[in-house]
């Protein structure tokens, strides 16, 4: 039987089922499914899953339009209300634009807060849930649903999938503003101190927000997941290779995922600018987000690298089994202030991983073992650990031990946000 661990102790699947029927919950969140990238794909998939358990779910949340920061087709940036499988949906506007940097990255949550408190006001008050569960980011939406809730006598929890305040100051987002930066913490800390329960996908962070005031027996650890039967090692080669034109001789280095400053990703394209002379070396940067645009037009001309938009979730798994080589950069001001989601399919795929990250860090030891695992930033080093990993194949680590690691992140997760939302 799977386990997994929740605050140190381990949990089966069967400890991990919970009785949801005719529960209400209200999941208040900036980003949700049909988004497939970062934190919306993970509150879609909780929303569903209390949803198929019997509660009845209600999400308030905007129209899709992360990482690319523009609404996806088929939706408009306004106020709607619709039923998405089993789960009533309401999205409200927010601020876009297609360059979202600077006070910009400030100016989107707080637009949700604002077009979103009387909305998610009135479903508390209305509906009396017997759960608010907030998500992170961002949190600048929180307290009006931690006063419904209040009200209501309604139990409060925030999942944190991400330290946006931290993060938000060390990649430079918001500059160098000292004010700016007294009040985001300030603010910070007075709203998570008035959740009853807090969930946090690391150690790390669950760390940090204990520093940041938060009692230790309120965070309780899970961490996001894969679905181990969708993202598997292929025993044959994925049809993507040659659908892209790459031939058996080709080494395909991947990067899958959101296109932003926290990813570090001009390390990777400047490694391939400098291998650009290899003919048989090939970089693929496959993913929307705020720099795309940006690094395209820097990068787009090299020979041995090409852009492309994320893939349909149905063809996932042939996708990530077309590298040779994941590439994980991180930008070294963001370490264990954010676990980037896309390591779990990295490791289900089997395929070898090439990690740039701190060897002290969350991430790093949890990588250690089965990742090429590189000093951030670190432009010559990254180029020679390709080259090494295609002179010396009699070193690369056997597909079911990489994936193996990627068994402590399975769907029985999603069971024990279930169990939190109790």
């Amino acid at each position: 039987m799977t386990t997994v661990m929740l605050d140190g102790e381990e949990l089966t699947e069967a400890a991990a089922t919970v009785s949801l029927t005719r529960k209400r919950i209200v999941i208040y969140g900036m980003n949700y499914a049909p988004e497939l990238a970062g934190v919306g794909k993970y509150t879609g998939e909780i929303g569903e899953y209390l949803a198929a358990e019997g509660a009845d779910v209600t999400v308030v949340t905007t129209p899709p339009h992360y990482p690319g920061w523009t609404v996806q087709p088929g939706f408009r940036n306004a106020y709607s209300r619709t039923m998405e499988n089993g789960v009533k949906v309401l999205r409200t506007p927010l601020l876009l634009r297609a360059k979202m940097k600077g006070i910009w990255r400030l100016l989107a949550p707080l637009s949700f807060a604002v077009t979103s408190a009387p909305v998610v006001f009135w479903q508390i008050v209305r509906h009396r849930p017997a759960t608010v569960f907030c998500v992170e980011p961002t949190l600048f939406a929180a307290p009006v649903a931690q006063l419904a809730a209040k009200l209501v006598g309604g139990r409060t929890v925030l999942h944190v999938q991400d330290l946006e305040v931290d993060a938000a100051f060390a990649v430079g987002h918001l500059g160098a503003l000292g004010f700016l930066k007294k009040l985001g913490f300030a603010f910070e800390r007075f709203t998570l101190k008035r959740f009853d329960k807090i969930i946090t996908i690391s150690n790390r962070m669950a760390e940090k927000l204990v520093e940041k005031g938060v009692a230790g027996e309120d965070v309780t650890i899970v961490r996001n997941w894969v679905d181990l039967s969708h993202i598997y090692p292929m025993t044959e080669e994925s049809p993507y290779r040659a659908e892209q034109g790459f031939t058996k001789d080709d080494f395909v280095v991947l990067y899958s995922g959101n296109v932003g400053a926290k990813q570090g990703l001009t390390v990777l394209l400047d490694a391939a600018e400098q291998l650009r002379g290899e003919k048989n070396i090939h970089f693929v940067i496959a993913g929307e987000g705020p720099l795309k645009a940006e690094l395209q037009a820097r990068y787009g001309t090299l020979p041995n690298l090409r852009f492309l938009p994320f893939q349909p979730y149905a063809r996932l798994n042939e996708f990530l089994n077309m590298a040779d080589l994941h590439a994980l950069p991180q930008d070294r001001g963001v370490a264990d202030l954010v676990l980037p989601s896309k390591v779990a399919g990295m490791l289900a795929s089997g395929k070898p991983i090439l990690a740039m990250v701190e060897n002290g860090t969350e991430l790093g030891q949890f990588l250690k073992g089965v990742s090429i695992i590189l000093p951030p930033g670190n432009v010559d080093a990254l180029c020679q650990a390709v080259r090494a990993h295609i002179e010396h194949p009699e070193q690369r680590r056997n597909a079911n031990d990489i994936r193996e690691r990627s068994t402590h992140l399975s769907k029985v997760n999603i069971k024990l946000i279930g169990q939190c939302c109790m």
